[in-house]
């Protein structure tokens, strides 16, 4: 069974007792000053409350929409841009990032189908448009998805 343990000496300070008069040091407005809306009992404005100015929450253009924090983003690559790779070539998201196609190694690859492909290429991607996957077959080449 466990022993109760008083907190340490300090630890503790004994709660301010407001309006119990002058000699208990908050007397007279209880911390409250003059009069006011601030000063009467009761709750007082609410958050935000301007005393009637214009509210800066008002005056605010209204933020529309969201983001989704869930979304994919990927570095666009047009398939006319695969032109620069020898025949025959492995092309990769670490081959297209040596080659400066692509900046950011955290996005995903999307090849697009933009412009025509000359020669044969394996291609691999996290994804295709139909367009580019037709084209890269249909030049001789094969298509990954990663």
């Amino acid at each position: 069974m466990e022993h109760y343990q008083a907190p340490s000496d300090g630890a503790t300070r004994r709660r301010r007792r407001v309006g119990r008069g002058d000699a208990s040091g908050g007397g007279s407005y209880s911390g409250r000053g003059i009069k006011g809306q601030k000063a009467r009992s009761g709750k007082g404005p609410r958050p935000g409350y301007e005393g009637g100015q214009l509210p800066l929450i008002k005056k605010l253009p209204m933020l529309r929409g969201f983001t989704n924090i869930f979304k994919k983003k990927f570095s666009l690559i047009k398939v006319e841009t695969l032109n620069q790779f020898p025949e025959n070539a492995q092309v990769t998201p670490e081959s297209l990032l040596e080659a400066g196609l692509v900046n950011n190694k955290k996005f995903q690859v999307k090849i697009l189908g933009n412009g025509d492909l000359i020669k044969p290429l394996t291609v691999a991607a996290h994804k295709f448009s139909k367009s580019a996957h037709e084209k890269i077959v249909g030049a001789g080449g094969v298509v990954k998805e990663l």
